[in-house]
């Protein structure tokens, strides 16, 4: 008998905490709870803002401000990435986040906060997408699915605790220090990230060959969305104050929207091809159904209910507790690709449908809470049988292309249908009666989108 050998003994890949990776795995997460942690506390407080600024009439351009703008960021940090390595639009878009942060915090006026939110967005799209692109370049192959996995972590806790941080800071110092608080925090991320960033230079590019691939066609498909999107939008949100030239402006925005669609999402999308077109579409109509309710749930509980912030921020808390528990769930369960899909979505048009009584006099506005909690579940277990069904759908050399398919519709159709919901709102009125109905009808449209779902969840296959 011999002593075994070193090199006898298995091989054990290096953990994203090894020694090897832990700045970089650290300024990662880092960056990313700061961007989770924006997204999933900005609804508590922007009632608040919405007083302040006297800009209720702009409550949901304000979130699909920051879509619309993370969207095209999306798709040109994307070939960016590509063409360039990711060190420069990680860069460019963490220093727009942070200005877009410091922006919302000093915000006079309703206009200005818009702006800010755009820029927010801007930094945002461009950050993620070069972060994923750090990922794959930096970690080693059997390394990568933990960094992924942590990626999807880091948005758990913002999700849990953030609106109720949120709601805290508001009511403590106001809603300005919601934003102002993220700020110093950048700065840690990028000393962390410096190594990881010197690898990603232009040697390390790797530019794709695919039709999406394209520089200048992709990047006018994506300002023809994204600049198409917010023409529609504020055409929706004016057509009651000025009918002919609001309707000019959705119609050209629907044009524009529909033009560059075509382009970035897979052949036969827009006519729900079976298969991988339909996969992608089913992201935008569960964010759509879920988010555009989402948004109000804070503003109605507010308003209606008289809940304070700490509060409102409960009921999206309990959704993303729902959320990690459908995912959860979907990970260790088998099935058909689209009766998971079908699930889902029935599991978010119940929610709607229930949360729809938080408004009704007599009833309690709690009754939000195990609403989102069957909505969270709903979105938990669809979207990740969605990612998982889409990338298995997809040839190697259309898996990235598909990728940015997915985050353009997902984003997309959080922004369509938290800014029509601003329109209606507007439309119908700001006393708390009227919201109220507002409520009511956006949560009614949105259960309409969550139905179609599990309509067109067969054409998955």
């Amino acid at each position: 008998m011999t002593a075994p050998k070193a090199l006898d003994a298995p091989h054990k890949p290096a953990g994203i905490l090894g020694p090897e990776y832990r700045t970089a795995t650290l300024g990662i997460l880092l960056v990313v709870t700061l961007i989770a942690f924006e997204g999933m506390s900005v609804g508590v407080v922007m009632p608040d803002i919405a007083k302040e600024l006297d800009a209720l009439d702009l409550y949901g351009l304000s979130f699909s401000a920051f879509l619309i703008a993370s969207l095209f960021m999306n798709v040109v940090a994307g070939l960016w990435s590509d063409r360039r390595g990711y060190a420069v639009p990680f860069l460019a878009g963490v220093v727009l986040f942070a200005a877009g942060m410091a922006l919302a915090g000093a915000a006079g006026s309703a206009e200005m906060f818009l702006l800010a939110r755009a820029v927010q967005g801007l930094g945002g799209g461009a950050s993620i997408v070069a972060l994923y692109v750090m990922i794959a370049r930096v970690y080693a192959m059997e390394v990568r699915p933990k960094a992924f996995a942590a990626v999807s972590a880091a948005w758990v806790v913002p999700a849990m605790v953030g609106p109720s941080v949120a709601g805290f800071v508001g009511e403590q110092w106001g809603w300005r220090y919601v934003f102002y608080g993220i700020v110093p925090l950048v700065v840690p991320a990028l000393v962390m990230l410096v190594p990881a960033l010197r690898m990603g230079s232009a040697a390390d590019a790797r530019p794709g060959t695919g039709p999406r691939s394209r520089p200048v066609e992709m990047t006018l498909a994506a300002t023809a969305t994204a600049g198409g999107a917010g023409l529609l939008l504020h055409g929706v949100d004016r057509l009651h104050v000025k009918g002919v030239e609001a309707g000019v402006e959705t119609v050209v925005g629907l044009a524009l929207l529909v033009y560059g669609l075509y382009r970035l999402l897979p052949p036969g999308a827009l006519r729900f091809r079976r298969g991988l077109a339909t996969t992608v579409l089913m992201r935008g109509f569960f964010s759509a159904a879920f988010f555009g309710v989402n948004a109000y749930i804070p503003l109605a509980l507010q308003e209606v209910k008289s809940f304070d912030l700490k509060s409102a921020g409960i009921a999206l808390t309990t959704g993303a507790l729902g959320w990690s528990a459908g995912s959860f769930l979907q990970s260790r369960r088998d099935g058909e690709a689209y009766k998971r899909i079908r699930l889902g979505a029935g599991c978010v048009t119940v929610a709607i449908l229930v949360c729809m009584l938080s408004v009704v006099p007599g009833m309690t506005g709690w009754i939000s809470v195990p609403a989102w909690i069957v909505a969270g579940f709903g979105m938990g277990f669809g979207l990740t049988t969605i990612s998982i069904t889409a990338m298995r759908q997809s040839p190697v050399n259309e898996q990235g292309a598909n990728s940015a398919a997915l985050s353009v519709t997902d984003q997309l159709g959080s922004a369509l249908s938290i800014g029509i919901g601003g329109a209606l709102v507007n439309v119908i009125g700001h006393s708390s009666s009227q919201i109220a109905t507002g409520f009511l009808v956006i949560c009614a449209l949105m259960a309409v989108i969550s139905l179609s779902a599990t309509l067109l969840a067969g054409r998955v296959r």
